[in-house]
């Protein structure tokens, strides 16, 4: 704030934040404002000299001798008139109803503001300082100190007289005082003094660093911090001070309580004042600068400064310099620093000037933040303190954030914030659209547009779409796939594609997009056409979706020169709309395509297309004969005389040969094996697949002048034919390749077969004897019989009611059961009994293993 503010009307000069900062990138920790309202007009014709602090009133000392009672907003409640001099000292006890004022001219003053009780008393001294007890309020504690040459204690006796009674006198006058529970700090022309008031005992003494400096002129600052903790400040030292509990074996004749100074440090300028901030300091300092126009050293701005306590320094978390009102003509004493505890509030009070520091809160943040143009970083203090901050909200801030973007240029971000600013409102979208617009950017918003919950008027969509398709078909194409088609007026867009396909008929891109648009449309019949058109992969999947099998039906051809494998698979899986006839039908005149539709049928099923095997014949040996050969043996239904023709016409031996084979004409296959093919282990597996003896006989007759046939034969035949009957007919001499190899093989071919046979004879014996002991087991069990057993024969009850009269029953292992005189008598050639049931069944006769008597 510049000096010519002076000049300027009040009512400016007071709605103005009185701090300014350099211009830096650091947050500043404190706001400003004047206190304002009646505190201007009281400014205006006197000075501030003393003023302190209540959480609920603010009370001023004036030069002329006058103390105002203000509201936390400036505005005068009370006004007393004490003195026509200067106003030196204002003590309020804790609850805010008893006042202590001293005055220049040795006026001290203790009453009640709202009860009648009072102290007047004229010392023949100033007295500079006056301290009510924090607990005045209390009967017991009617006590306060005032200061002038020495340091006097008032006490209120039983007969409501007060007693004054002297604490310190002898080290000049008494500058400071500052009174916290039990214990009372002052300060004079030496040092700091801390007095236990109940127990009377004087703790410590703290002498000042710098005796050069004059007291009257940089005066000694004390804060309490707690009950416990002194802040004191004078010249450039600051100390912090903590009163402790002696140990009781170190009492001897000293006080309870010592003091430690734990924390010691010198700041750059002079202390005018100082106060906690948690567990930092806040320190009001004055300022001398050498003025660069006359060269002399001159009175600067004061600066508040937050300071973090360190061991033996400190370090400056942030420093304001404040321009106060007459600041020029200040000394160190005329500033002054006071605080409210509950509210983290700074009053810095000069004579013409009293300006409240606050912390700043998450809208001050804010604030500070968006003049800085750091958008992203307020919009995320604004989401995170949404229900804390009262000035600024989400969505101001984001549209600020949007509109910052968009003027830097970077339009593709801001586009992608508007999804998270603008949320559900369609009206804020369109605004934006629009703004997009203006500025040629529609392809940058288009992505990012709501398509679902909300969802815009159509004739925005269709504007982003116009702009796509006047400058860029595959931003056009990307739009039509991702956006629902009930976004726009698909109608409308289709014949603008139109007339665009008009001048470029051969663009794939349009003519893709222009298909989809029509499937949005149900027009798939359109949509098939260029889509079979482009040869698009996704044909098949259209047909099915859309069950557009009828309209498929004369484009078989050009499916299956798409994609021959889908289109069939497609084909088959949907025999019951398109037929098989109506298939081979539309590909005769391509024979390669039907052999494929018919092979892939034929594997499927064998007999479905059966009217067609014969044709399959020729497709097979013209397009792929590796499949006719697993054809002919497949296919029941070709004619094998067809078969026959046509493979013996191509020369074609295998199939030839299997199909001589299927007509019985085995002799022919196996010559043709051993001429064409000259193949002995073909011959040789044929013969064994065949299992005739006359197969053999013809081949080892074939094979007799050909060694390496022999050989083969030699290999192979042990296990089917007896070899001596192809040793026997070798011509003597005859060279045969590997022979003695063949023989070895034949030997151990037979010792071989010996083994398995004594091997399968002793599995047989031992499950034999295994099943025999088994069965012995069982026949040896007993059989119950009871009255619900029947004769087989009689079908009465083996058992009579009466169980007194003599029985004969005869129980068979088969389980059947008959009375004696129900069986056959034996015959005397065959003694043994059987089972009737079971002998006419040819079940095996069992013979009786039970016969029960009485």
């Amino acid at each position: 704030m510049a000096e010519a503010e002076e000049k300027e009307t009040r009512s400016n000069e007071e709605s103005t934040d009185d701090s300014e900062e350099d211009e830096s990138e650091e947050e500043p920790k404190l706001k400003y404002e004047r206190l304002s309202n009646g505190v201007t007009e009281i400014l205006q014709k006197d000075a501030a000299s003393c003023m302190t602090v209540h959480e609920k009133f603010l009370a001023l000392g004036t030069h002329y001798g006058k103390v105002y009672l203000l509201d936390v907003q400036g505005n005068i409640t009370q006004k007393v008139e004490i003195s026509p001099v200067k106003i030196n000292q204002i003590s309020l006890d804790e609850s805010g109803e008893h006042m202590g004022i001293c005055s220049e001219d040795g006026k001290v003053q203790v009453f009640g503001l709202y009860s009648g009780e009072e102290f007047h008393e004229t010392f023949d001294c100033p007295i500079k300082i006056v301290a009510v007890h924090p607990q005045f309020v209390r009967s017991h504690y009617k006590q306060f100190v005032t200061g002038g040459k020495k340091l006097l204690l008032y006490e209120k006796s039983w007969m409501n007289r007060w007693k004054p009674s002297v604490l310190h006198e002898g080290e000049g006058n008494i500058r400071n005082v500052k009174w916290r529970g039990q214990f009372i700090a002052w300060a004079n022309n030496m040092g700091v003094k801390i007095l236990d008031v109940i127990s009377k005992q004087r703790i410590t003494n703290v002498p000042r660093n710098d005796i050069s400096l004059r007291p009257d002129m940089y005066p000694c600052s004390l804060c309490w911090k707690n009950n416990l903790t002194l802040i004191i400040g004078w010249g450039n030292s600051v100390k912090i001070c903590s009163i402790k509990e002696r140990h009781a074996s170190d009492m001897r004749d000293l006080p309870s309580r010592y003091v430690e100074i734990m924390f010691q440090f010198d700041t750059e300028f002079y202390i005018s004042g100082l106060a906690p901030l948690c567990d930092q300091l806040v320190v009001l300092s004055y300022v001398k600068e050498v003025s660069e126009k006359t060269e002399k050293e001159c009175c600067a701005r004061p600066r508040l400064d937050i300071i973090q306590p360190l061991p033996e320094s400190c370090e400056e978390i942030s420093s304001d310099a404040l321009t106060v009102r007459g600041f020029q003509e200040n000394e160190c004493r005329d500033y002054r620093l006071e605080h409210s505890e509950g509210e983290s509030l700074f009053y810095i009070i000069s004579p013409r000037d009293i300006v409240v520091a606050k912390e700043r809160d998450q809208d001050d943040h804010i604030d500070w933040l968006l003049e800085k143009k750091k958008y992203e970083e307020a919009l995320m203090a604004a989401e995170i303190s949404q229900k804390t901050i009262k000035k600024h909200r989400i969505l101001d801030i984001g549209l600020a954030y949007i509109n910052h973007l968009v003027e830097k240029g970077e339009y593709d971000l801001a586009a992608r914030k508007c999804q998270k600013i603008l949320g559900k409102n369609t009206e804020l979208w369109e605004f934006e659209v629009y703004k997009f617009k203006e500025i040629g950017q529609l392809k940058a918003i288009s992505p990012y547009l709501p398509r679902r919950d909300p969802v815009l008027k159509p004739l925005i969509y269709e504007m982003v779409l116009h702009e796509f398709l006047e400058s860029d078909y595959e931003g056009f194409a990307i739009l039509i796939k991702e956006w629902p088609g009930d976004l726009y007026n698909n109608k409308s867009i289709v014949q603008v594609v139109v007339d665009h396909l008009n001048k470029d008929p051969q663009n794939r891109t349009l003519l893709r997009t222009l298909a989809e648009l029509y499937i949005y449309d149900q027009r798939y019949g359109k949509a098939l056409e260029i889509y079979l058109t482009l040869r698009h992969k996704e044909v098949f999947q259209l047909i099915h979706k859309h069950n557009l099998f009828s309209s498929i039906r004369d484009k078989i051809v050009m499916l299956m020169d798409f994609d021959s494998e889908k289109a069939v698979d497609m084909l088959l899986d949907n025999e019951d709309k398109i037929s098989i006839d109506k298939v081979v039908e539309e590909l005769e005149n391509r024979p390669e395509l039907q052999h494929v539709y018919l092979h892939k049928l034929f594997k499927r099923d064998h007999h479905k297309g059966q009217r067609y095997h014969e044709k399959q014949i020729s497709l097979y040996a013209e397009y792929d004969r590796p499949n006719l050969l697993p054809f002919l043996r497949d296919s029941t239904h070709c004619p094998l005389e067809k078969a026959l023709e046509i493979c013996q016409q191509r020369n074609f031996v295998e199939e030839t040969v299997y199909l001589l084979s299927r007509m019985g004409n085995s002799r022919s296959a196996l010559k043709m094996i051993m001429e064409e093919l000259h193949d002995v282990d073909k011959a040789i597996e044929f013969a064994k697949e065949q299992d005739d003896g006359e197969l053999w006989e013809d081949l080892i007759l074939y094979s007799i002048d050909k060694p390496p046939f022999i050989t083969g034969l030699l290999n192979n035949i042990g296990t089917h034919v007896d070899p001596i009957l192809l040793i026997h007919r070798i011509k003597e001499g005859m060279e045969i390749p590997n022979l003695r190899d063949s023989l070895v093989k034949i030997l151990q071919d037979y010792n071989l077969q010996i083994l398995l046979r004594e091997g399968c004879k002793k599995i047989l014996v031992a499950d034999s004897l295994s099943l025999l002991k088994k069965m012995h087991r069982t026949q040896m069990k007993g059989v119950r019989v009871d009255e619900e057993n029947i004769c087989e024969s009689c079908l009465s009850p083996v058992l009579p009611s009466d169980a007194s009269k003599p029985f004969s029953v005869t129980v068979f292992h088969c389980r059947h059961m008959f009375h004696k005189e129900c069986l056959p008598v034996p015959s005397t050639m065959s003694p043994l009994l059987f089972c009737n049931i079971c002998s006419a069944k040819h079940r095996g006769p069992g013979s009786a293993i039970l016969e029960m008597k009485k």
